[in-house]
């Protein structure tokens, strides 16, 4: 007997095919959302390199000793989302969200955060939207670095688009304490006990009085970087 009906496995199948095509749209979306961060980071990694670079056959030596680009993935961007109770349309992203690109600029002594971060904000095309000054003025824990959001054109074929890229400037002693106090927190998470917090705050004086001291026998030694 003939029916319209199509089998069950037919009826999954279908929609097995109907869901991967959803699916493969949003990540093309996705990607395509993604891509003019993936720009922007580029942007200012290469403008980054290109000042350690000036600077160091001009023979001011090089402020920067490493530096480390970031993406967000779609995890952490959507775990981020939700944190913040922002809607997962690309919109609110965009607007709510504005560290889906990073950099890191790890510097060889404070005054050099301030060297580099003045350099890269001079420039004409990178807008400077917002800073936060936890070397001034450090977290609760002890946190210190500079925190920059900027924004930098990027080209494509049909439209110039300006990109939010997060840049943080700290010093070797700043990133050492942040990247083990990073892992000491994912360790305990969520409680941290107080006194380790306490001890956690008093070892990023310590290193903060470390990096005044460094830089004190640098200038002794060299004199101030002209």
């Amino acid at each position: 007997m003939m029916t319209d009906h199509p089998e069950p496995g037919q009826i999954v199948h279908r929609d097995a095919d109907a869901a991967a095509l959803v699916l493969a749209h949003q990540y093309a979306d996705l990607n395509h959302f993604m891509m003019v961060y993936k720009f922007g980071l580029a942007e200012i990694n290469t403008k980054i390199s290109i000042l350690a670079e000036e600077l160091t056959h001009r023979g001011r030596g090089n402020p920067i000793e490493h530096v480390s680009p970031r993406l967000k993935t779609p995890a952490s961007l959507t775990a981020k989302a939700r944190r913040l109770g922002c809607p997962l349309t690309y919109d609110d992203l965009r607007s709510r969200i504005r560290d889906i690109a990073g950099i890191r600029i790890v510097c060889s002594f404070t005054s050099d955060v301030y060297t580099v971060a003045d350099m890269l904000t001079r420039q004409p095309d990178v807008n400077l939207v917002v800073k936060k000054d936890y070397i001034a003025k450090p977290k609760p824990n002890g946190y210190r670095s500079l925190h920059l959001i900027v924004e930098v054109p990027v080209f494509m074929s049909d439209r110039v688009v300006a990109v939010p890229v997060e840049v943080q400037i700290r010093t070797v002693a700043m990133d050492f304490w942040a990247s083990l106090e990073h892992k000491i927190y994912y360790k305990h998470d969520p409680e941290v006990p107080a006194a380790l917090r306490a001890e956690l705050a008093e070892a990023a004086e310590d290193a903060a009085r470390l990096d005044q001291r460094m830089e004190r026998l640098h200038r002794e030694i060299h004199g101030p970087r002209r």
